[in-house]
């Protein structure tokens, strides 16, 4: 009797480790799955790049603006009247730079 008990008792501890063991292997599957999930949506987010600067029309000349500010940190000596149409509207709407090299460019195909 003794004898059946023991192994009653031993059968029933390796079914509970079996059963654990398939739970943590579950969970552990389910953990890498969503953590490849959100490096996947992670690297699909385009990432947010500041412009450089804002070259837009200020009080008939094209003001260069750094940032928020409602002040250009440089003004271009040019009546915005002499521009084509599609020109001032492009600078109405506000141009954007992303880096300096590409402002010089712009500054010497409009007025170079």
């Amino acid at each position: 009797m003794k004898k059946t008990v023991n192994r009653k008792v031993f059968f029933l501890i390796i079914t509970a480790i079996a059963i654990s063991g398939f739970i943590i292997i579950c969970t552990l599957a389910q953990s890498v799955r969503n953590t490849k999930i959100q490096t996947k949506f992670a690297s699909n987010v385009p990432e947010v790049v500041q412009p450089e600067c804002i070259v837009r029309e200020y009080n008939g000349k094209i003001g260069v603006f750094r940032g928020t500010g409602d002040k250009p940190y440089k003004v271009i000596d040019y009546d915005v009247g002499l521009l084509s149409e599609y020109d001032r509207e492009q600078l109405s709407g506000g141009m954007i730079m992303e880096s300096d090299d590409e402002l010089r460019k712009f500054i010497e195909d409009m007025f170079g």
